[in-house]
């Protein structure tokens, strides 16, 4: 804008033209980002917003200015958006042709052109600047102070409520004493995925939006649309696997800046100028995406990327798969498990457990790596251990982290419970107990009892701890499917119960979360022996308890302890084709939490939603990345323009449903109930003695009955009160008001006259945030 002093002048122009000739409500301006607010709230098309301008515009006046095009309504708010660069690709990831090869034709490392036919690029990257963001949002005032609540508005207690309470944060204040010093510097987290913006139309697409995240935020913002910050798009068809780190190399480069010199910006809180600096906190993404980011194999023998060469793994020789046992090296030296033979491996443990590689330790396993970003050379790489020194090592405070890469404890928690209830229910495809696991027990030696049994041509399995019988699962899926719970809680349980086959369909990563953390320990309390039922149960808790939105730090240590307890107990039970490498890495899941904060600030729930919004902008399907960039950035601008506007609503920040429903309000089958005289004074009576203004004239009319009748018991007065207050109160106010009316209360008098008998009744009614229905609305 200051680069096109014209784009200025038609914008101010805009924003004091009246839509038409005597509105004082809208400018042209107004008028176009309301609408587009309300397009990007719904997601409407482009067609079908065309039609709404149209239609408006031939409501009203004739002399209004308001555009009928999309087309034109996007091109007045072009000047307010940020910019954003398109940096060409090598179609292999060899390099980006910027800086000194931006003047290249050929990929100087496999040879392969630049460009396809008539100078169309093969392959694009989108990239938004991050430091006009940055000054842009430090200039709105309420933004401004928000990105101090860390400092200034943050609960300090000694518990975790947000990573600003964790070590992590105060060793980078206490390492960096410049930096930590300046409240308003910037903590950011990154996380990116793969998605396919096709949909369900096409399986091999991966695009991979990189958003930043500000942890300066309080926790109910930071997670939110309007402040995740989409920072470079890389397009598909294929995803970039472990060459991501040649994408990521201009935001690499901004966060560089950021860091040693800094970006002045404008606080709109304090008016004044200042150097900002940002540094990144930690990275948030799924297990496949933490091996393509941090340059760790994640596959194969030592996949844990915590333990790396001390990973324990066996390989299964009749199920083909490495499987992660040893459990018993974590516990304290004495502990009885350790000297159990027969219930493990046939060996007692000695060992000690594995040193973990946090901070500079793992700086120095990769500083001497040659790193090959090429994907004809792909099958040079090493198939285990450190494949690449991460980009992120350029970032000079990289390296003296705790936890650089954060373990998604929401794809952790799914795959665990898609264990356990595969496992249970002998669900085709996830079930870890068939011929071959009970073959690899006998060749290891463990539960020989538990060995195949012929009988003529066919082979049966003899029942294990954790196994159910047909009715045990009947029980089960009957409970699930009699679970009921507040709407928004989660989806219907009862939709992902199949009591036909006696397995749970359609589950989703949150369904996983609440039947894990709430309804798994209660389903089985029943089914199965005890000791297995307390060893789940065990587990389901030490899920919920990470997940808390407020960890007392006293209780972590006990909590580590625990769950490698229940691992432990879980190897006596369970065969060992159950332990893959995400229920191992659920031992590792305290220490991260113990470093760097609650999980549920970093999980992958906020990015999931935010992905599902990107393929909804997709409505171009040759074109996909381009939609999801235009779309952003009209969104970004609408943004912006909403928060100098009254009575708009934030896109990014949604309200919620249940937002003035405060008092009541029926939401359906409204019907009119003319009730019974009985109902009516019983409904009356429970009012009239529960409320504080009529107590004085109940005792007055109990002291007086008693009074003519000194006789009679205490229940006889009862009777007789309850049987004449009702028209003795509504006699007694209406003296009242004819000699002191001043002093009843016009609340006291209707009171005193009852309600109507002719009630509004509903099958659905919401109050206090809560919905409610009747119980055969419900069935």
């Amino acid at each position: 804008m200051r680069d096109c002093p014209q784009m200025f002048d038609r914008l101010t122009t805009d924003a004091k033209t009246p839509l038409y000739n005597g509105c004082t409500s809208f400018t042209r301006l107004s008028a176009v980002v309301k609408l587009f607010n309300l397009k990007a709230r719904n997601g409407l098309s482009d067609t079908s917003f065309t039609e709404l301008l149209s239609l408006i515009k031939d409501m009203l006046p004739k002399d209004n200015v308001l555009p009928s095009r999309v087309y034109d309504a996007r091109k007045m708010l072009s000047s307010i958006g940020m910019s954003y660069e398109k940096i060409h690709a090598c179609p292999n990831d060899c390099i980006l042709f910027r800086n000194e090869y931006a003047p290249l034709d050929k990929c100087p490392k496999c040879m392969t052109s630049r460009y396809k036919k008539n100078l169309v690029p093969s392959k694009v990257v989108w990239y938004f600047p991050i430091i006009p963001r940055f000054r842009r949002m430090y200039r709105n005032e309420q933004d401004a102070k928000n990105l101090r609540w860390h400092a200034d508005e943050r609960i300090r207690d000694g518990k975790l409520r947000h990573p600003a309470d964790s070590p992590q944060w105060a060793k980078v204040d206490h390492d960096y004493p410049n930096f930590g010093k300046e409240p308003r510097n910037l903590r950011l987290a990154l996380s990116t995925d793969g998605i396919n913006p096709h949909g369900m139309q096409s399986n091999s697409h991966s695009t991979w939006p990189v958003v930043m995240i500000i942890y300066n935020l309080p926790p109910w913002l930071c997670m939110k649309r309007k402040f995740m910050m989409l920072s470079m798009l890389v397009p598909g068809p294929k995803q970039p696997g472990n060459d991501i780190d040649i994408y990521l190399a201009p935001l690499i480069e901004d966060l560089k800046d950021m860091w040693n010199e800094g970006v002045e910006v404008s606080d709109g809180y304090t008016e004044e100028s200042f150097m900002v600096r940002a540094m990144l906190f930690g990275t948030i993404n799924d297990f496949p995406a933490y091996g393509n980011l941090s340059g760790y194999i994640i596959k194969g023998k030592c996949a844990c990327p915590i333990c790396e060469d001390n990973t324990d793994w066996v390989r299964l020789e009749h199920g083909k798969k490495n499987v992660f046992l040893g459990h018993r090296r974590f516990l304290p030296s004495k502990h009885r498990y350790r000297g159990w033979r027969k219930a493990f491996n046939g060996m007692t443990e000695e060992r000690r457990a594995p040193e973990l590689l946090y901070g500079d330790k793992v700086f120095e396993k990769v500083k001497d790596i040659n790193n090959k970003f090429v994907k004809p050379f792909a099958r040079d790489l090493v198939t285990s251990g450190w494949k690449k020194k991460s980009i992120f090592f350029d970032l000079p405070y990289w390296k003296s982290l705790y936890v650089r890469h954060f373990l998604d404890v929401m794809h952790i928690e799914k795959n665990v419970f898609d264990s356990v209830i595969g496992m249970l229910l002998n669900v085709p495809g996830k079930f870890k107990d068939g011929i071959k696991a009970r073959l690899d027990l006998v060749q290891m030696g463990i539960r020989t009892k538990l060995a195949p049994i012929k009988k003529g041509k066919r082979q049966y399995l003899p029942p294990a701890a954790h196994t159910l019988s047909r009715k045990e699962k009947i029980v089960f899926c009957k409970f699930l499917q009699g679970v009921k719970v507040p709407e928004g809680y989660s989806s219907n349980i009862r939709n992902l119960v199949s009591m036909k086959d006696l397995k749970l369909i359609g589950l989703k990563s949150h369904d996983c979360h609440v039947m894990m953390e709430h309804l798994l320990a209660i389903g089985i309390r029943s089914i199965l022996p005890k000791k297995v039922r307390w060893t789940i149960t065990k587990l389901c808790y030490f899920f919920r308890a990470i997940c808390s939105k407020v960890i007392d730090t006293g209780k972590l240590q006990a909590l580590e302890r625990e769950i490698i307890v229940t691992l432990c107990e879980l190897e006596m039970y369970f065969p060992p084709s159950f332990f893959d490498i995400m229920v191992h890495v659920t031992i590792h899941l305290v220490k991260e939490t113990q470093y760097c904060g609650p999980a549920y600030m970093r999980w992958m729930y906020p990015m999931e939603r935010y992905m599902k919004i990107l393929k909804g902008y997709v409505k171009n399907r040759s074109r996909p990345e381009g939609c999801i960039v235009e779309r952003y950035i009209l969104e970004e601008t609408i943004e912006f323009c909403t928060d100098y506007l009254s009575n708009v609503e934030s896109i990014g920040l949604p309200n919620s449903r249940h937002l003035a429903r405060t008092t009541g309000e029926g939401i359906s089958g409204n019907t009119i109930v003319t009730i019974s005289r009985k109902d009516w004074e019983q409904a009356q009576l429970y009012i009239l003695h529960n409320d504080d203004e009529v107590e004085p004239y109940v005792k007055i009319h109990k002291d007086m009955i008693t009074k003519l009748n000194p006789t009679r018991t205490d229940q006889w007065i009862c009777r007789e009160h309850n049987a004449t207050f009702i028209q003795w109160l509504k006699s007694h106010i209406f003296d009242e008001l004819n000699v002191k009316s001043s002093l009843i209360s016009d609340r006291l008098r209707w009171i005193a006259n009852g309600p109507n008998f002719q009630v509004f009744s509903y099958t659905g009614y919401m109050i206090n945030g809560c919905t409610f229905y009747t119980k055969d609305r419900d069935d």
